[in-house]
């Protein structure tokens, strides 16, 4: 095999067997830590997919402040992960680690209303231009509970999604389609129940699709992120939104778009950068600086609904929330995060760093002639193997190389640079520095030049 994706192959081979023996060289403290998890944890590591990266053996963390972290053997390193958006604004961000600081000795959890729950309440309705807002401890759980309440609320059993999403741990969501019929992730273990009978599935971008799919007015909700961001990254096409939002009211459905990546454009996210009209929106993974929180929020009508559905029902478990769902500790943390460091400030530096990485990306593909794409979203990056960017996520799919992505994660790993497992993401965060960026893009740029 001489070329694939427009890289000369066995030189990704060859440099990805270097990488590895020099992984193993540098790093003796976090083999000697993955060796001692191994009896105990399952996969050796704390959860399963921790595995996945490019690394032989998992880096084990240290510390992290601001745009770095240092790992168990001493190195430092760029972080252009950032928690895959769980640390979009840094690690550790000041304000947040104050606001624990204070929590620490004023309790964690107690089942009852914080005096942050009312400001962190009023900030979100005022940022996402909804009224009402509950709260969970994951944008998985945020997005189940609200599938949860709309089928309660419209007395509709099934939900809709795009080809290739991924809204966190939601059973309903897996479900793809393969040669143009929808069948349940292969991937998705232990789930017995026809995920197909109750979860419709269309490819992103396809107008006349969602449409057709809508038609029998059973849908409850469209669940979708305005970008998909989790098979690669896919934008909307010109005047996509605004037709799709026609087709989903005109058929009684309901828009719940999940903003956990796509904070990424701004305060309000993606649908309020773009003056989109949802009535529900999810919001999970940065919010709280870091701790496990999220956020879902919807509109006066969608409430009314949703209250009268719980009231009718009968007295007893509603299947929705859980006990640390808004605890003290995370309010804390969601309350200073909101106003002291996800600012309007921070998010135009960001975009500034983020338009500089784009460019700096997409000089070195140019420079390297690869046949390879860049695209941005607000502070979100990524580069994909194919000329242009895809439509839906088939195309998506078909732009994956996970063995050569896997080659230059772990190239730029070695050289000081982490950016995000799975596929090609780099986030910058207010801490980001200039430094930090021609790191990256020199890494970037040797590691292009050792492959062609």
């Amino acid at each position: 095999m001489g070329t694939r994706d427009g890289v000369n192959w066995p030189r990704v081979q060859a440099l990805a067997v270097r990488e590895r023996a020099d992984y193993i060289a540098r790093h003796p403290a976090s083999q000697a830590l993955a060796m001692q998890a191994a009896p105990h944890l399952l996969f050796g590591v704390p959860m399963h997919w921790m595995n996945d990266w490019s690394t032989p053996f998992p880096l084990t963390v240290a510390a992290a402040s601001g745009a770095h972290f240092i790992d168990a053997d001493g190195m430092q390193y760029a972080d252009f992960c950032l928690g895959d958006t769980g640390a979009m604004f840094g690690h550790a961000p000041a304000p947040v680690a104050a606001a624990i600081a204070r929590q620490a000795t004023g309790g964690y959890t107690a089942m009852l209303p914080s005096s942050d729950a009312a400001p962190v309440a009023t900030e979100l309705a005022r940022r996402f231009a909804l009224p009402y807002w509950q709260f969970a401890l994951s944008a998985s759980d945020a997005n189940r509970f609200m599938l949860r309440w709309l089928r309660a609320a419209t007395g509709r059993s099934k939900i809709l999604v795009f080809n290739g999403c991924y809204h966190g741990t939601v059973d309903d969501v897996f479900v793809d389609l393969e040669n143009g019929a929808p069948v349940q992730r292969a991937s998705l273990l232990g789930q017995v129940h026809d995920l197909t009978a109750h979860t419709v599935v269309v490819e992103f971008n396809d107008l006349a699709a969602l449409d057709a799919a809508l038609s029998a007015r059973d849908v409850a909700c469209v669940l979708a992120e305005p970008v998909m961001t989790n098979v690669g990254m896919v934008l909307p096409q010109p005047g996509y939104w605004d037709a799709a939002q026609d087709i989903i009211a005109r058929h009684g459905t309901l828009l719940v778009i999940d903003e956990t990546h796509t904070i990424s454009s701004g305060p309000g996210g993606y649908a309020q950068a773009h003056g989109m009209r949802p009535d529900a929106v999810v919001i999970g993974k940065p919010l709280a600086g870091g701790l496990p929180c999220a956020a879902y929020g919807m509109t006066q009508e969608l409430a009314r609904r949703v209250e009268h559905a719980k009231r009718s029902a009968p007295a007893g478990h509603s299947g929705i929330g859980t006990t640390l769902s808004a605890n003290m500790f995370a309010m804390a943390a969601m309350r200073a995060n909101l106003e002291q460091v996800m600012t309007a400030a921070a998010y135009t530096q960001m975009f500034a760093m983020a338009q500089q990485l784009a460019d700096g990306l997409r000089a070195s593909i140019a420079r390297h002639q690869l046949p390879w794409c860049v695209t941005q979203v607000g502070a979100r990056t990524e580069f994909q193997f194919g000329p242009v960017p895809p439509h839906n996520g088939s195309e998506a799919q078909r732009l994956m190389d996970e063995e050569l992505e896997q080659a230059i994660h772990l190239y730029l790993l070695n050289r000081g640079v982490l950016i995000t497992p799975f596929h090609n993401m780099l986030l910058v965060c207010p801490s980001t520095s200039d430094g930090d960026l021609q790191h990256l893009l020199a890494a970037f740029d040797g590691c292009l030049a050792a492959l062609v």
